[in-house]
């Protein structure tokens, strides 16, 4: 396989799993572009990324910008004369002077099977909507919203249960595999760009606060794909004896009552159309715990509204 000069542009564990493929496929990194250091934990010191943690574990040499709109950011990118830069969740548009230094261009890789789920959040999308497969698509990077044509994709089956972090690492492991995997098939000449269908297009937006409340006039199942595709973070919740709690796992069940009300005492809550068993919950501040122990710290009898 060809040794490429890359450059890797990254922020979370997502694009740590691609970088340490690269890294053990023995390509010359020329430099880890990643988001700044943000406040983190209890005293709110700025933390690397996990890209910056890992690039740095390695010796490698760690850029961070703000932007990449300055002449002297897209200078310095330049002078890095690189074969192929790969993008990995990194947080920044990259302008089209970025996007056309590199000689093979900038390559992307992203977790969904475009063009469904271009956008911030393709993983719980999936999830959400109820889709049954995912995927990996390795893109060739234009300065559209994931529009760029395709060198690689791949499908996955979504579990029936499967929760947004166990997507999430397996996609992340599948991508890490593809990008190598892409790189030697462009260097050699044997993989070439194709179009993104033109149908079949939708937009992964970012999830929002509002959306990881549990509104219980939904039916049970929407609600589950909420409970999966936002655990363990940042979590559903609901409000318990008006303590926000968090909904780390969950399944729905026949019954029915008014939405948001307990109808026993194994916390099997009324939907709008179904009900939901809570089975692990967090309060703030505390240890995840099964319903059971939750129960015996914080007994509920049936008919207690949940908000």
């Amino acid at each position: 396989m060809p040794r490429l000069r890359l450059a890797f542009m990254g922020t979370p564990d997502f694009a740590a799993a691609s970088l340490a493929a690269l890294i053990a496929a023995g390509h010359d990194i020329a430099a880890v572009y990643s988001q700044p250091p943000r406040p983190a934990g209890r005293g709110q010191q700025p933390r690397p990324s996990p890209v910056q943690q890992l690039a740095e574990g390695h010796g490698l040499p760690v850029l961070t910008p703000a932007s990449l709109k300055t002449a002297g950011a897209q200078q310095e990118f330049a002078a890095l004369g690189l074969d192929a830069a790969v993008v990995v969740a990194y947080g920044l548009l990259l302008p089209r002077a970025i996007l056309e230094s590199p000689r093979l261009g900038c390559l992307n890789v992203h977790a969904s099977l475009l063009p469904r789920w271009r956008g911030a959040a393709p993983i719980q999308r999936a999830i959400l909507a109820g889709d049954r497969e995912s995927g990996i698509t390795i893109m060739q990077m234009d300065q559209g919203l994931d529009t760029g044509p395709m060198l690689l994709s791949r499908a996955i089956e979504i579990g029936p249960r499967e929760t947004g972090a166990e997507l999430h690492d397996r996609l992340a492991a599948l991508g890490a595999t593809m990008i190598v995997e892409a790189l030697e098939g462009l260097a050699a000449g044997r993989l070439a760009p194709v179009p993104q269908p033109a149908e079949g297009a939708t937009y992964a937006a970012k999830l929002t606060r509002e959306e990881e409340r549990l509104d219980w006039r939904e039916p049970a199942v929407q609600l589950d794909r909420r409970v999966r595709a936002l655990a363990p973070r940042p979590g559903a919740w609901c409000e318990i004896a008006g303590e926000r709690v968090k909904i780390l796992a969950a399944e729905p069940v026949e019954g029915q009552g008014p939405p948001g009300h307990l109808l026993d005492d194994r916390l099997t809550v009324a939907c709008g159309a179904g009900a939901l068993r809570l089975l692990k919950l967090q309060r703030a501040g505390k240890a995840a715990l099964a319903a059971g122990d939750f129960l015996r710290g914080f007994p509920l009898a049936r008919g207690t509204a949940l908000a």
